[in-house]
């Protein structure tokens, strides 16, 4: 159950990030970002708040995801 609720709050994130930082991309893309996101975001939120529960992995999944956009932007443009 763990996997399917890491691909729907990754989905979640990945769309909230990808309107945020308006950047368009396809959904297997906003997925993949979200869910990446996802795991580096509820890590490292959980790790420096120790905040545990769904709003802190959502909030960490779309900060997350939203730094692998920015990353992803930046090695675009070169």
């Amino acid at each position: 159950m763990s996997v399917v609720w890491l691909i729907i709050i990754g989905a979640a994130a990945g769309f909230l990030a990808t309107r945020v930082m308006k950047v368009n991309l396809g959904t297997v893309e906003t997925v993949a970002i979200g869910i990446a996101g996802a795991v580096i975001g509820g890590l490292v939120l959980r790790l420096l708040i120790a905040v545990t529960g769904a709003l802190a992995g959502l909030i960490g999944a779309v900060l997350g995801a939203m730094l692998l956009l920015w990353l992803w932007q930046v090695y675009n443009r070169r």
